[in-house]
């Protein structure tokens, strides 16, 4: 599901369902039936081949052992093995890990902290269902990236409580405050960091914050989750889309987790 920021800041988000060479338009959708049917069918993302069952989002299983992008340090950077000569594509790792990479503050469910490639914003975000966030520091490398969410993690949740996101029941809060706090707080450790990586490795922002609202027109009172590998069939009326959930009258579904599923929609 592709998310896209509107043109203006008080208008939603713009969110369209890839569907092979098709993209279906689902904010107009919102307050009509929505069906969604697997075939049964899953194909690897990477090599395209079929297979039974889907690992890492959407990669079959010699695929998930094999690329670098399904290696455990894609979610804990800071243990990243490159340097160590074991990195699984190193090729891979110098064009993905090898380059700027922001750490930010969101608020979704709460204050969070997180990181992302400099060219993944405002991706990121939307995906999480942030309603705000806010880039702080800005890293030369994906493992230091890692190193500075360690220590901000001493202070902050660096996960997002997914069904009080879809709530929709989280109030704003002012993140420029929150990020002088923690700076103030962590200064020690940052400076630290840049003893070891270099004074400019790590480059403080002076970033506004950033606001998203989201196409949803009745939010769940309870959250109730459908999953296609239990229930093939997901259908009632679309109310609402927010992060890269769809919510329906008869429960929400998270399509980034059936990545490579073969979907009919009606």
């Amino acid at each position: 599901m592709a998310a896209a920021l509107p043109s203006r800041p008080d208008e939603q988000v713009d969110y369209h369902l890839r569907a092979g060479e098709h993209r279906v338009a689902l904010n107009e959708r919102i307050g009509e039936p929505l069906s969604l049917r697997w075939t049964g069918a899953i194909a690897c993302t990477h090599c395209g081949r079929a297979t039974k069952k889907s690992f890492a989002q959407g990669h079959c299983y010699p695929c998930f052992k094999r690329l670098a992008q399904c290696d455990t340090c894609i979610m804990k950077p800071e243990t990243c093995h490159f340097f160590q000569g074991t990195c699984r594509e190193p090729e891979w790792g110098e064009r993905h890990c090898f380059q700027p990479h922001i750490v930010y503050l969101a608020n979704s469910s709460g204050l969070k902290v997180g990181i992302t490639r400099k060219t993944q914003m405002p991706t990121r975000w939307l995906d999480q269902g942030a309603i705000q966030a806010l880039p702080i520091l800005e890293v030369d490398t994906r493992q230091q990236s890692g190193f500075v969410e360690m220590l901000f993690k001493q202070q902050v949740a660096d996960r997002t409580n997914w069904r009080a996101m879809l709530k929709g029941d989280v109030e704003t809060m002012d993140l420029s405050a929150e990020r002088d706090r923690l700076l103030s707080l962590l200064a020690n450790g940052l400076n630290q960091l840049r003893e070891t990586h270099g004074a400019e490795a790590i480059r403080t922002l002076e970033a506004v914050p950033q606001h998203f609202h989201y196409p949803v027109s009745v939010f769940p009172k309870k959250v109730v989750s459908h999953n296609f590998d239990k229930q093939p069939l997901v259908e009632g009326v679309l109310q609402g889309i927010k992060g890269q959930y769809l919510i329906l009258d008869s429960g929400v579904i998270n399509l980034r987790k059936f990545t490579g599923y073969e979907i009919q929609v009606s």
